[in-house]
């Protein structure tokens, strides 16, 4: 699980004068990726789940960028 409220209290520690020491910078750096890859993992996983439907009423998956064939 990621820690959003450790990414929070660093960031703001971050910004004040006394800074980071090198061991939360890592730690930082570390729940930065953690948090992106979450994130980029539940939009996939939603964007597997949605269909666009035109105007037509008929329903199409939503495909990646370059996957996509036209007819």
């Amino acid at each position: 699980m990621i820690d959003i409220d450790r990414i929070n209290q660093l960031a703001r520690k971050s910004r004040a004068p006394e800074g980071l020491t090198a061991e939360e910078k890592a730690e930082q750096a570390i729940l930065r990726r953690a948090y992106i890859d979450a994130f980029k993992r539940d939009l996939a996983a939603q964007l597997d789940n949605t269909y666009i439907v035109d105007g037509c009423g008929a329903k199409r998956k939503v495909v990646k960028k370059g996957k996509y064939e036209r007819k």
